[in-house]
């Protein structure tokens, strides 16, 4: 079944990537967000977290530092005032603490160009370090049967 409007394929790609790796993902982000859970989280950053850490895991086309700005700029636009400084903590923290185990093809983050200064381990961001892009957001999946979106 094909979407109408017609939805790219780096978008279906997105989506489906989240979908099948969803309890990783969760896990992942679970683990470098000190403090929150998933359901504390406003839905808007968790889906972000959730596009972010798929591209970061498990799309070494795409460099760290494009995923890590473009997560925040969405939650610039799309969240609440605090959502990019967490967000940028938490994905920049993420990507360092995993070093060559960020990417299934081992690429660090150094190769990828990612450089974020993150709060001292509570998941906030003191600044961002990273520099935008030009590459264009995704909407988010849905589920009725996740409570956690």
């Amino acid at each position: 079944m094909r979407a109408d409007p017609p939805v790219s394929e780096y978008t279906e790609g997105l989506v489906v990537g989240v979908v099948e790796n969803w309890r990783e993902i969760n896990d992942r982000i679970g683990h470098h967000a000190q403090g929150w859970t998933l359901d504390r989280m406003p839905p808007v950053d968790r889906n972000i977290l959730r596009i972010a850490v798929f591209e970061l895991g498990w799309r070494p086309d795409v460099p760290g530092r494009v995923v890590i700005d473009e997560a925040v700029e969405l939650a610039k636009s799309l969240s609440t005032d605090r959502s990019p400084s967490f967000v940028n903590g938490l994905l920049g923290g993420l990507f360092d603490a995993a070093g060559t185990a960020a990417r299934p093809d081992g690429a660090t983050s150094s190769e990828t160009g990612t450089q974020v200064e993150t709060g001292a381990g509570t998941g906030a961001a003191t600044s961002s370090s990273v520099a935008g892009s030009g590459a264009s957001s995704a909407p988010v999946p849905t589920s009725a049967a996740d409570p956690a979106l």
